[in-house]
């Protein structure tokens, strides 16, 4: 059991790389590039929208969200698109380079909304103490 575990991460790894790469592809509808870049970042991120800690539900969203984006985002790929773009992960995995654009552009992300909710709650809770004075 443990094997086939392994077998399916390697392969949802497989996956994402290529979405990756299919992100990039100028054929790629515009529509599934927005699709796509919610997964990869979902993916690539260390921050989980229900954090891993939380017994069996903190598992569920790697388990159930992310095979359902990839699935969509494969879908949403024209097939001719989609077998060029594995060709390409597959050489890019061979040579084992990485993206350090592409993780520093998902923490300026993370970091961006992380600013934007903060001055969203610091206005909520500070303009009703105004008003009350």
């Amino acid at each position: 059991m443990f094997d086939k575990l392994q077998h399916k991460a390697k392969e949802l790894k497989k996956s994402i790389v290529t979405l990756s790469v299919a992100l990039r592809h100028k054929r790629t509808p515009w529509y599934a590039k927005v699709v796509l870049l919610l997964v990869v970042s979902y993916a690539l991120s260390p921050i989980d929208l229900i954090p891993d800690f939380i017994p069996v539900l903190g598992l569920l969203d790697d388990l159930l969200l992310l095979p359902l984006g990839i699935a969509l985002g494969i879908k949403l790929i024209p097939e001719d698109v989609w077998q060029e773009c594995q060709q390409t992960a597959e050489s890019q995995s061979v040579s084992g380079r990485k993206n350090w654009f592409v993780g520093g552009l998902i923490i300026l992300l993370w970091l961006i909304l992380i600013v934007v909710l903060a001055k969203v709650f610091y206005g909520i809770c500070f303009d009703n103490s105004v008003e009350k004075s």
